[in-house]
Formats: structure tokens, C-alpha cells, sequence
């Protein structure tokens, strides 16, 4: 009934998914307490009775409930959203041939935050949201990781990829890279509309992560078309300062911060 509950407030709340794992938390926290010291007071009461009436206390306490336990399970989600952030960043200033980088040569710089950062962290962040009772960002987390470790090892040399398509093949392996991005475009493309009645930063997350992934895709399938490409940077660029803030406002809380940061509630839209 618990979890039932959890995730309806998780589901219809206009706050992010974060938020509302912590306030549920928080809130069942203090029942748990109050709950607590009434079984604890029925007890005492129990023992005082069998006390007047017997003389004597009754030792067989097989009657006392055990003491109630909740796990207190830190917030994943600005751990994922920084993952997402910083990878997707480094990538799309590449991507956008900003700080004098180009456009074409291979972004390797980003393969070990691709593995380590967007992959292997984000995953263990989405692991946790499933240990949350976030669906949502269970299913987020979980599938970019994939995303980037994936995406990693097509950068990396040792698992073939280059490989398959030398000697005049260079064009199909462009056309591949665009399916597969086109396929996780469509994929983010369902993603943001379960983000339509959230907040504005996620669903504006979502939606420029969207179009950046159709601007990247559009331009594998033109044969690496700079302008095009370049677009797709600027929009990561734009999606990692969402993801930044978005990881900011969960962080910043009434308990640690002098100021919290808005998201944007859309339920009154």
C-alpha cells in the first residue's frame, strides 16, 4: 500500500521525482515515529495491567511487535542528472567545434566518461531510483547509461566497430551510427511525454535532449553534414546546463541550502 501510494504521488506530482521520494520519505519517517511510540505506550500500559493483576510481570513478549526499521535511502537522482550533464557536455562542446575543437576528428576525449561517468555511475544511480520506487528514473537512468556505454564502444578501437567498414564502406558505417541514434531519439521522444505533466525543467530537458539526438542522427544520415552537427552540439550543450540545474535543485534543499531553485510546476497548465 505503501509503494502504491509513492508512486501515484510520484506519478501525478507536478514536483520532480526527487522531491517528492524525499518529502514522501521524510513524511513516512515521522509516522514511523509516531507509530512507534504508541505501540510502545500500548506496551507499557499491557505490562502495567498484567503487573496489578498477576504481581508479576508475564515474560512471553512473543505479543510485542518487533521494532519498525526504515532504510534511509539518499536521493539518486542528482547524482544521474550530473552524469548525464558533464558527459553530454564534453561531448556537444565537440560535437559544436567550440574551444577549437573539430568537427572532424572522433570525440575520443569523451569514451572514458562515456564508460565510467554517463555509464557505470549512472547506471548504479538508476539502480537506486529503482530502490526509490522511481519508476521513471529507474527507467532513465538505466537506459542512457546503456546509451553511453554503448556509444563508448563504438569510439573504442578493440571492439571493431571502424574496423567493419573500411575500404569504401566508410559511408555505411555513418548511416549505422545515424539508426542507432535515430532509434534513441525515438526512444527520448517517448521519454518526454511522460514528462508532460511534471515541471518544465524536465519536460525542457527531455525535449532539447530530443532534438539534439534528431539533429545528430539527421546529420549520420547526410554522411557527417558539419552545420548540422555543429546544431546538435550547441543543442547538448543547451540539454547539459538543463540537466546541470535540475541536479542543482535537488541538491539544494531546506535543509542544507539558504535557497532553493524552481523547476517550473505544469499541473495548472
Amino acid at each position: 500500500m505503501t509503494r502504491m501510494l509513492q508512486g501515484s504521488l510520484v506519478f501525478f506530482s507536478p514536483y520532480p521525482p526527487w522531491m517528492v521520494h524525499r518529502d514522501f520519505a521524510r513524511l513516512q519517517f515521522d509516522c514511523d515515529k509516531k507509530l512507534m511510540a504508541y505501540i510502545m505506550s500500548w506496551n507499557r500500559h499491557a505490562l502495567d495491567n498484567a503487573m496489578a493483576e498477576n504481581g508479576h510481570y508475564d515474560h512471553d513478549v512473543s505479543h510485542i511487535p518487533p521494532p519498525l526499521h526504515m532504510d534511509r535511502v539518499a536521493n539518486p537522482a542528482p547524482l544521474g542528472l550530473f552524469a548525464i550533464a558533464l558527459t553530454t557536455f564534453v561531448l556537444s562542446c565537440h560535437n559544436a567545434a567550440l574551444f577549437g575543437t573539430s568537427v572532424a576528428t572522433p570525440p575520443n576525449v569523451a569514451t572514458g566518461l562515456a564508460f565510467f561517468y554517463g555509464g557505470l555511475v549512472l547506471l548504479l544511480a538508476g539502480m537506486w531510483e529503482f530502490k526509490a520506487g522511481n519508476t521513471f528514473g529507474a527507467t532513465a537512468f538505466s537506459s542512457y547509461a546503456a546509451f553511453w556505454l554503448s556509444y563508448a564502444t563504438i569510439l573504442i578501437p578493440g571492439f571493431g566497430f571502424q574496423e567493419a567498414f573500411v575500404g569504401g564502406y566508410e559511408k555505411d558505417a555513418l548511416n549505422t551510427v545515424a539508426i542507432f541514434l535515430l532509434a534513441w531519439t525515438l526512444y527520448t521522444f517517448i521519454m518526454w511525454l511522460g514528462t508532460l505533466k511534471a515541471n518544465i525543467a524536465l519536460s525542457a530537458l527531455f525535449a532539447f535532449l530530443t532534438l539534439t539526438l534528431a539533429l545528430l542522427t539527421i546529420s549520420d544520415f547526410m554522411h557527417a553534414h558539419a552545420g548540422l552537427k555543429k546544431a546538435g552540439g550547441f543543442f547538448g550543450v543547451i540539454t547539459s546546463l538543463i540537466a546541470w540545474y535540475m541536479g542543482l535543485a535537488g541538491l539544494l534543499t531546506h535543509e542544507n541550502s539558504y535557497f532553493t531553485l524552481p523547476v517550473g510546476n505544469l499541473s495548472k497548465h
